[in-house]
């Protein structure tokens, strides 16, 4: 018997759990596809755009690169940090001492609302992915101990346990727990590899957030 055969002869119960396990399969694998290409952009549009940050000789110039590079979380920061430091220095025709603590401390505010708004987007549909690694498993598992019942029920019918009366059964019933294995497998290898990734941008953006702070102080300090 193949394994569409074993599936089409399944309990209700079982196809059902079968569909739901699918389900969860294929958006695993839209959301791991999604992800890769958002991260890859994030990750080469910060490297550019942080070149271009460093490279550049005042920020004014670093604001009008900034359009270029919309994937990368740190031209979000960027631009929040830079509006809050316009707003608080267009009353100042002198650059030099118009930023106080204060004020560098409602920049760094700004920042952090910036950065956290940052964070929330690179771990958008996270949580699927280790829902789907961790909930299928046990739902596969469903379908194989209802398989397994519905077995024993079939040999208590028919008074025979005969192997050709009890394999096809749990053969049926361990379809369940295959496919279970082969929705979480994949959820929970992307979920870390990502959760790197993505950790390594967040640290990438806590550097960035000194280091521009330490620019403003330096240029606009007291």
């Amino acid at each position: 018997m193949n394994v569409f055969s074993l599936i089409s002869q399944a309990t209700i119960v079982v196809k059902l759990i079968l569909f739901i396990l699918v389900l969860f399969s294929v958006f695993s694998w839209a959301i791991i596809i999604f992800k890769r290409r958002s991260l890859k952009a994030a990750e080469v549009s910060s490297r550019n755009f942080l070149e271009v940050f460093r490279r550049s000789k005042s920020l004014n110039e670093v604001n009008e690169a900034a359009r270029k590079y919309k994937h990368s979380p740190l031209t979000s920061l960027f631009q929040a940090g830079f509006k809050e430091l316009v707003h608080l220095t267009r009353s100042n025709p002198q650059p030099q001492g118009s930023i106080n603590r204060d004020k560098l401390e409602t920049i760094n505010r700004s920042l952090l609302r910036a950065s956290n708004s940052e964070i929330n987007r690179l771990e958008k549909m996270m949580s699927f992915l280790a829902t789907c690694g961790s909930v299928t498993p046990f739902i596969g598992l469903l379908g194989t101990v209802w398989g397994i019942m519905d077995s024993f029920h079939k040999i208590g019918v028919v008074r025979s346990a005969s192997l050709v009366t009890v394999a096809p059964g749990i053969a049926e019933a361990l379809i369940a727990t295959a496919i279970g294995l082969f929705a979480a497998i994949p959820a929970v290898i992307a979920y870390n590899h990502f959760l790197g990734r993505i950790k390594e941008l967040i640290n990438m953006m806590d550097d960035f957030n000194l280091e521009f702070l330490n620019i403003i102080e330096r240029v606009y300090g007291s």
